[in-house]
């Protein structure tokens, strides 16, 4: 999109990477909303659906925008005084982005958790891990990732934005249609109510009981088997010693008193936020690295014969095939080999694959930076540092490292952020939780668009680090090291939150407890429990018979 932004409605580069980012945070941000009200009340299924519908609008008219030469500004080959989009061209845009970013709200937060519905993900043996629900979502989007980098790009650069934006915009609608014919076959889990409403509750309650003493047997805490089974289907969280306001042992009021798994509900979203917080930064320091290399690759030799260049956008098929590849090696390999040593049925917790991948995105700045001024060396060798829409003599597999070491860092940071909030959430909430991740990127391309503004505006204006035309006059090995920095502060971070995070306690309900509980929705009785204490890694730790 930074082409067709630069090149077909002649934005600045700075407007067109700003646009793309703040595009990519507001797709980002919408998610809460449709997992607040897939959580609420709609459902996972009928939000994928609704969100699908209007997403599908907004590649209908973005592709419309590209196919109607009254809705771009004039052809401007030479990329000099170029007639700039029209206020009207510009809406049409916008509200193409807007409408493909309220889509992404109803799709993004409930594909991986309406995905997990269909299995069951309480299972504690090895066995039932040795796969693993979010490597492999990762690994089919890198493959459709995969698609859209090399067939639907070679359409864009060799037969024109027309079927290059036709050619997703009927491969949703097909993809839609086949998400419909598949509904009988799914298990839909109906939603337990809103979770925003659930957690007002507990603070309230909390504030209200703020001066009372709590009981040293949590034995004694108020727990209401009945009223928590909608939202307890596979596991109840049980006592833990931190935020002790929250929690009191009096007759039921949910303004004024909440029980003990609706508690260590609102905890563990405690618990969470400083670590999804650390993943805010991490997507603030990469979100424009893309744009910028597409860039730097436009400029750069992409020749593979006579006949054949390398489209610039297509420099992303190499880190994506890293990531394919490694989620495999990762899955198959790396998993079985750690399990020797740690115990741990995944290989090596989530926090500990996070902090793996913050460590390698810092090479990954790192190493741009580098490639960077070799571009630039070469380019001043040849005297074409005033000329932009010059070739400089420099292979483009000069980018590969940065786009391999992308790829191992997505293998490790991406799946394992996600999986970490799918895993640590609540139960009910793990819609919201997937939204989570999608806000944190969402909240760092805002970020980023804020550094990239600040930076273009106060780095100079004879030696602008970003500078609007001409990448060859400015300083953005200086931009790289800046957010290599800022990543390594982001990781100091991380890595002492990473160290006082208490995982949350769960109790896994047996087979026998799923079917009384099933009675109980139905207002037939009250259930005996026979429960399962599991740890964070899903390992069985004791068994207790309690009658509510």
């Amino acid at each position: 999109m930074i082409t067709y932004l630069t090149q077909e409605l002649n934005m600045p580069l700075v407007q067109a990477s700003n646009t793309l980012t703040n595009f990519g945070g507001t797709a980002n941000f919408t998610p809460l909303f449709g997992a607040l009200i897939a959580d609420s009340f709609a459902g996972r299924f009928w939000t994928i659906v609704a969100g699908s519908i209007i997403y599908e609008l907004g590649l209908i008219s973005i592709t419309i925008s590209a196919v109607l030469p009254t809705l771009r500004p004039p052809p401007c080959p030479t990329q000099v005084n170029c007639k700039e989009a029209s206020a009207l061209q510009l809406w049409v845009l916008y509200i193409s982005l807007l409408l493909s970013s309220l889509g992404s709200g109803g799709i993004r937060p409930c594909v991986v958790t309406f995905a997990a519905d269909q299995f069951d993900m309480t299972k504690s043996s090895a066995a039932a891990r040795s796969w693993n629900l979010f490597n492999w979502y990762y690994f089919s989007m890198g493959m459709a990732t995969l698609t859209a980098l090399t067939f639907v790009v070679y359409i864009q650069d060799n037969v024109g934005w027309g079927w290059g934006l036709g050619v997703p915009t009927i491969a949703m609608a097909l993809s839609i249609i086949a998400f419909l014919v598949g509904s009988p076959l799914y298990n839909n889990i109906k939603p337990a109510g809103s979770p925003l409403v659930r957690l007002a509750q507990v603070i309230v309650a909390a504030v209200k009981k703020r001066k009372e003493v709590v009981p040293e047997n949590p034995a004694l805490l108020y727990e209401n088997r009945e009223l928590d089974a909608a939202i307890s289907l596979h596991g109840r969280l049980v006592h833990t010693n931190q935020f002790n306001h929250a929690t009191d042992s009096k007759p039921p009021n949910l303004w004024k008193l909440a029980t003990v798994h609706r508690v260590e509900e609102l905890k563990c979203i405690i618990r969470m936020l400083p670590i999804w917080a650390a993943g805010i930064a991490l997507i603030a320091t990469s979100s424009h690295l893309h744009s910028f290399t597409v860039l730097q690759a436009r400029s750069m030799e992409r020749h593979l014969s006579h006949s054949f260049q390398i489209p610039p956008a297509s420099m992303s098929i190499f880190g994506n095939i890293t990531m394919l590849v490694g989620l495999v090696m990762y899955e198959r390999l790396f998993v079985p080999f750690a399990r020797r040593f740690t115990g741990n049925p995944s290989g090596i917790t989530c926090l500990q694959r996070m902090g793996v991948g913050f460590v390698v995105n810092i090479l990954v700045t790192v190493v741009a930076s580098f490639v960077e001024i070799k571009r630039k060396a070469v380019a001043a060798d040849h005297n074409l540092l005033d000329d932009p829409k010059a070739i400089i003599p420099i292979s483009i597999f000069w980018l590969v490292p940065q786009f391999f070491l992308h790829g191992v860092a997505d293998v490790f940071i991406s799946v394992g952020h996600l999986e970490f909030l799918y895993d640590q959430s609540p139960e009910s909430m793990r819609s919201t939780a997937a939204a989570l991740y999608w806000i944190a990127i969402s909240m760092g391309n805002y970020i980023g668009t804020l550094m990239v503004s600040l930076v273009h505006k106060y780095s100079g204006k004879k030696s602008n680090w970003l500078p609007d035309r001409n990448l060859n006059r400015g300083r953005l090995e200086y931009y790289y090291w800046l957010v290599s920095g800022i990543q390594v502060i982001n990781l100091l971070y991380y890595v002492i939150c990473s160290w006082l995070y208490t995982y949350k306690p769960l109790e896994e309900v047996s087979e026998i407890c799923k079917e009384e509980d099933k009675e109980v929705l139905a207002g037939d009785k009250i259930p005996s429990m026979i429960l399962d204490s599991t740890n964070a890694h899903g390992e069985v730790e004791l068994g207790r018979n309690e009658t509510a």
